[in-house]
């Protein structure tokens, strides 16, 4: 039987793509997974029955690469973190917070510094050198200064499944828009007071970019309330401490008071930044206020 990917599901119906055709598709049956009931998620690769020209049923989906549950979608190659430089300000503390996210879910992360001409040059500099030290891809772009970044965010897209996301007022839109003109994606914004998304009811669709490669069109990471971690995954989704943690004295190393940490010892030698430091003791604040509210009576 032939095989697609799942581009859209609305309304109980699986659209998979299948080169330049489009199946309008049912799931026939459960499917399950080690045991687990597997839902047919946008992204999935599949195996589909076609009845005729135009519809089918999805008869078996493919193992995932990587799963998102805020928004449903799977086997999302890359997170494309766009922050703002002006208006509204850079906020490390969110962007670490995302990164959290991703970095927990199995999904690589491209940080994108928009309005990256409104506030001094050093100012750029200094972020994408601190992101860049981790191991994150960090492009400065500018929409009103057209080349700056847009021609290294389409490669960075090519060939890819990409998923945008980032502050409220960001110019996600306008940056996709001077990307790719004629494309329109939704963009939802994720509340910067509230740490969660506004309530939406609307659909996860890929849109194909020419050349290769998707974007989903998503209401954005609906929550990043720290729902689906631990303490432990909590450290390991910081990427430069989770680097110095065999160098811990103990295994599972929380690096807080424990002795001989070697990540203590790097923010206090100034090879680890202070500033993530205490955005990570801030994030386990807030874990441990939202296992006290959700805890089990």
């Amino acid at each position: 039987m032939p095989e697609g990917r799942i581009v859209k599901a609305l309304s109980g119906f699986y659209y998979v793509a299948d080169g330049d055709r489009i199946f309008s598709c049912r799931a026939r049956g459960l499917f399950k997974k080690k045991g687990a009931k597997v839902n047919p998620l946008v992204g999935d690769w599949v195996v589909y029955d076609a009845i005729n020209e135009e519809e089918g049923y999805v008869m078996e989906v493919g193992e995932r690469t990587s799963e998102l549950v805020r928004p449903p979608i799977s086997n999302v190659d890359q997170a494309v973190l766009v922050f703002s430089m002006f208006k509204p300000a850079f906020s490390a503390l969110l962007l670490d917070k995302f990164l959290v996210h991703t970095e927990h879910a199995g999904i690589d992360s491209v940080i994108i510094l928009s309005k990256a001409d409104q506030v001094p040059e050093e100012e750029v500099r200094a972020i994408t050198e601190k992101y860049e030290a981790i191991g994150y891809t960090v492009i400065p772009t500018s929409t009103k200064q057209e080349t700056r970044g847009l021609q290294e965010v389409r490669e960075v897209l090519h060939d890819r499944i990409s998923v945008f996301a980032g502050q409220s007022g960001v110019g996600k839109s306008s940056l996709i828009n001077a990307l790719f003109p004629g494309v329109s994606l939704q963009t939802g914004d994720v509340s910067e007071k509230l740490g969660r998304g506004k309530h939406t009811t609307r659909h996860v669709e890929l849109i194909p970019l020419e050349g290769g490669g998707y974007v989903a069109d998503t209401p954005g990471f609906s929550s990043l309330e720290f729902m689906d971690l631990d303490e432990l995954d909590l450290a390991e989704a910081f990427r430069d401490f989770a680097e110095r943690s065999p160098d811990c004295k103990f295994r599972g190393c929380l690096h807080v008071t424990e002795p001989s940490c070697a990540v203590q010892e790097g923010v206090a030698s100034g090879e680890l930044s202070k500033e993530r430091y205490e955005n990570y003791l801030q994030f386990r604040e807030e874990l441990k206020e939202y296992q006290r509210r959700n805890k089990p009576w």
